[in-house]
């Protein structure tokens, strides 16, 4: 019974591993996509400021374009990190269902053993019949 508890302990533990893992991703997706909103933003108020709007212009802010390129290389990151996320979904789904399949085994064990406790102690009707 032992083997069973350490198994559940460890998926569990694998589950819980999974789940934070999932849980940074999104939190790197998040910031990510923030922080490029917060450079959009940042590229409107210098495109307002130096009345060139077109990226072509010689007259274009360098400032802008290099937060042009740091913003698109975010949303690319964050692009990528989306596909990290559906894979490690994946991984915690298989994670969870190994995690409830050895709760499974561990409670049919535990009945096994308390069935067999079961038979080994006389039952309280037949005492109570031996007495009168």
């Amino acid at each position: 019974m032992k083997s069973r508890d350490t198994l559940v302990r460890l998926k569990r533990f694998q589950v819980e591993e999974k789940r934070r893992r999932l849980t940074q991703i999104e939190m790197m997706i998040a910031e990510f996509n923030r922080m490029a909103a917060e450079l959009e933003r940042e590229i409107a108020s210098e495109e307002q400021k130096s009345g060139v709007k077109d990226t072509a212009h010689y007259a274009y802010s360098t400032y802008a374009r290099a937060a042009r390129t740091r913003r698109e290389n975010l949303l690319h990151s964050a692009d990528e990190l989306k596909g990290q996320l559906e894979e490690a979904r994946v991984l915690f789904d298989q994670a969870n269902e190994e995690l409830t399949k050895a709760q499974v085994l561990e409670g049919r064990e535990k009945t096994s053993v308390l069935g067999d406790m079961s038979r080994d102690v006389p039952e309280f009707g037949n005492l109570r019949g031996a007495r009168a």
